[in-house]
């Protein structure tokens, strides 16, 4: 993400801070967890297989709540990520559609990427740390679900980080992933910043995502994709939310490179227009006939 023209926020920062001890947990959230972090390096082989249509509108709030600006644009989106307990890596590509962009305004609007990829509290790279405690079984959407409450561990990895002049700065997030009772799928997420962050421009920040099944071809079979994710962030002077939507998952096979010098973190930025970072680019992509 990137905050007025000066702030990124980016997912799978690789940060290997010091370690700390994990609190025990139950044995019932172990099992929670365990079907959910399956779930999730499955999900990672899978996802490489897709790419989608990306519908991204940008509202800047005025201090009474109303929207005082709004930007929309619209991207061909593919992200892939693959990685174990002791590696990981992600490449991300968002490019706009022609023709796909309306109006600008002149105000500073909040650029967002990534946020789809909170779900990665439950992979092996970031599980540890995290404590997480589920709770009752709830109804998400009509199907039983288990809500897991996790929270950053001091000192461990995290998915998210703050880049702000040429610096990175871990986020601590916790929050609530509700996962499908039969399939440990993650079918909700919402997160939030565990402490204020206002000196150094990041006064809140709060992430909401959901997941749905989508079918986007016989030989891939049904999985629950990125559907909806709402992304709402306040510096002490600004307030912005931007909402994600992504359609129209298709499904393909990718020949990718990932160079080995090049390291997965936040960039500064060169150009004028502002986009987002992003990480390394596909090599080459081609569509399933």
């Amino acid at each position: 993400m990137k905050i007025d023209r000066s702030i990124s926020i980016l997912y799978v920062c690789l940060l290997a801070l010091s370690p700390a001890l994990a609190p025990a947990q139950t044995s019932a959230t172990n099992s929670a967890i365990d079907l959910a972090q399956r779930q999730i390096t499955a999900y990672l082989d899978k996802l490489a297989d897709f790419h989608c249509t990306e519908f991204v509108t940008q509202e800047k709030l005025a201090p009474n709540g109303h929207v005082e600006a709004t930007e929309r644009a619209r991207y061909d989106y593919l992200i892939m990520m693959n990685g174990t307990g002791n590696d990981f890596q992600l490449n991300e590509s968002r490019v706009e559609a022609a023709n796909a962009r309306g109006k600008q305004t002149q105000l500073p609007m909040l650029v967002t990427n990534g946020v789809a990829t909170v779900l990665l509290v439950f992979h092996p790279y970031y599980r540890d740390s995290f404590t997480f405690e589920a709770g009752p079984e709830e109804q998400v959407d009509g199907h039983p679900s288990i809500p897991v409450h996790f929270s950053h561990i001091a000192g461990r990895r995290t998915p998210a980080a703050l880049a702000l002049r040429g610096r990175e700065y871990p986020l601590e997030l916790e929050g609530t992933a509700w996962l499908d009772k039969q399939s440990g799928e993650v079918v909700k997420v919402e997160a939030t910043l565990q402490h204020d962050m206002s000196d150094v421009g990041l006064r809140s920040l709060h992430v909401h995502v959901d997941y749905k099944p989508s079918a986007p071809g016989k030989s891939v079979g049904l999985l629950d994709l990125p559907a909806l994710a709402v992304v709402d962030v306040e510096t002490p002077r600004q307030h912005w939310r931007n909402t994600h939507i992504f359609d129209n998952y298709r499904g393909f096979s990718t020949e990718a490179e990932q160079d080995p010098n090049v390291k997965l973190h936040a960039a500064n930025n060169p150009d004028p227009n502002n986009s987002p970072a992003t990480a390394p680019t596909l090599a080459s992509t081609r569509e399933k006939q």
